[in-house]
């Protein structure tokens, strides 16, 4: 069994290495490490969506070119599919599993592999940010979720994904915007730039008042900028958003527990934690660690 994770977690540990992450790779480990006559064709009725999935909207335009290849070249790399009990969940595939649907397919060829929730998540997140175009909203959701389960620093993760410490920087500063100019992001009615020159304000009042004018009146970022500049208004003090809550050994090592012992593990300073749901599920914890008390 330990054989088996160790596999399938090739490209995964990445996220814990100081290598540069690239979901390619990780995607291709996977197919070209299954046997054809493992690659099974499944039923597209059967398929949910990754609950992970941080992307909310799918580009229709780009959706229907790619149904209409589908149609006259067939699928050519399988989807990657987590068994469940109420069929399957992606974990790698969603638009091309959506474009199959829009292509009348009934079936899509599956390689199937066994992932936890951790690992569903961090392979959603890695596929998006690498591979989808996602809205400014989803990317900086993605970062702030990486980040948070990788225990990385900006700089860290800036430097693992291939991007600028200041791009990273901006990006989550746009989590920080009110809800509903997050939507007017989300809706294409502010531009990622303007997104980011209304971020920098300290004032909430401000930045919907100022969001809802660029709208009104078409504003450009740069006359926004202007506007921004003129008023005098104060800004944020720029921070470290996300702190480096553990190591990335300690990391590693919470992921090979929770393996063992098929639950969440903790690891912090000089402590680790083990929760359990019942007297029953304790003795089968203290079982699997090798623990057994005489007489009880």
């Amino acid at each position: 069994m330990e054989t088996k994770r160790k596999a399938l977690g090739k490209g995964l540990e990445q996220l814990f290495s100081n290598e540069v992450i690239n979901f390619e790779n990780f995607e291709k480990d996977i197919v070209s490490t299954t046997k054809k006559s493992d690659i099974r064709e499944i039923n597209l009725s059967e398929i949910r969506s990754n609950p992970y999935q941080p992307r909310k909207t799918f580009n229709e335009t780009t959706l229907q070119e790619m149904a209409e290849s589908i149609k006259e070249h067939g699928i050519i790399e399988p989807v990657i599919l987590k068994k469940t009990i109420k069929g399957y969940e992606l974990v790698a595939g969603e638009r091309r599993t959506k474009a199959a649907r829009l292509a009348g397919l009934e079936t899509i060829p599956a390689v199937i592999r066994d992932f936890n929730d951790q690992e569903m998540m961090e392979i959603a997140l890695l596929e998006n940010i690498q591979r989808e175009d996602l809205n400014p909203i989803e990317e900086a959701s993605a970062y702030q979720k990486i980040i948070e389960l990788g225990g990385f620093t900006q700089e860290e993760f800036a430097r693992k994904f291939g991007k600028s410490r200041s791009h990273v920087t901006n990006m989550l500063g746009l989590l920080d915007l009110p809800e509903s100019v997050k939507t007017y992001v989300n809706e294409q009615k502010l531009s990622m730039g303007h997104a980011r020159a209304l971020s920098k304000i300290s004032n909430p009042e401000k930045v919907k008042e100022l969001a809802e004018r660029v709208i009104k009146e078409s504003l450009s970022v740069r006359t926004l900028e202007e506007l921004i500049s003129a008023s005098d208004l104060p800004k944020k003090q720029e921070q470290q958003r996300v702190r480096e809550t553990k190591s990335i050994r300690n990391t590693i090592y919470e992921k090979m527990m929770r393996e063992k012992v098929g639950t969440k593990v903790k690891i912090n300073t000089k402590k680790i934690e083990i929760p359990y749901d019942s007297e029953k599920d304790l003795e089968r914890i203290l079982e699997i660690l090798g623990i057994r008390i005489e007489g009880l």
